[in-house]
């Protein structure tokens, strides 16, 4: 049930940026409008929204998104994205001072330096864990995998038939690895494998 969630979660948030960059992108092009409908007199241009007002909402809402992402998917990732986004909003909202401008990039440069070096082995993959009785066309058309599998094919049958073509014990942790994902035995219990985790690549 928890993957099922994860999943409907992370669906959820990519729709809502979705969302925020067509409201942004229709927020724009209804300013600019405005904006050529104002040329014989600019001072008309003050009575409509302004664009700070716009982008601080998109921001927050933006922000708000990654700390759904946070919360359940736990991961240093979804904390440095939530860190980046504040960051960036500061220093394109805020227009302070230059000093704090500069400051905030020097932050930004540091979050990917720290990315790049520290905790990058962390958010390389996407992992899901499924039953191994789930059925392969079920798995394919709920996380958009081609795992290949014949007639009512389970997980468990087709991690059981490559480990055997690659002659690998079929012990927890092993792995068989197909075009666009891995597969690994996550749990045995009395001899029969019972959950399989689903590895794919964010990249």
């Amino acid at each position: 049930m928890k993957e099922y969630m994860t999943l409907f979660l992370k669906r959820l948030t990519n729709l809502l940026e979705y969302v925020i960059a067509l409201i942004l992108a229709v927020g724009i092009l209804i300013m600019t409008f405005r904006l050529i409908m104002t040329f014989g007199n600019l001072s008309d241009y003050n009575k409509y929204p302004n664009y700070d007002d716009l982008l601080t909402t998109c921001f927050n809402l933006a922000i708000g998104i990654e700390m759904v992402r946070m919360l359940y998917f736990h991961s240093p990732q979804t904390m440095y994205e939530v860190l980046l986004f504040a960051i960036a909003r500061q220093i394109i909202i805020d227009h302070s001072s230059p000093i704090n401008s500069l400051i905030g990039v020097v932050s930004i440069a540091i979050l990917f330096a720290t990315r790049k070096f520290l905790f990058v082995a962390f958010d390389e993959s996407d992992k899901i864990l499924f039953r191994a009785s789930q059925k392969v066309r079920s798995v394919n058309r709920l996380i958009h995998l081609n795992l290949p599998y014949e007639e009512n094919e389970t997980l468990r049958d087709i991690i059981l038939k490559k480990l055997q073509e690659d002659e690998t014990y079929p012990g927890v942790g092993a792995c068989v690895y197909f075009s666009d994902c891995a597969l690994r035995i996550a749990k045995i219990t009395d001899g029969k494998i019972t959950r399989i985790e689903v590895i794919r690549s964010i990249h």
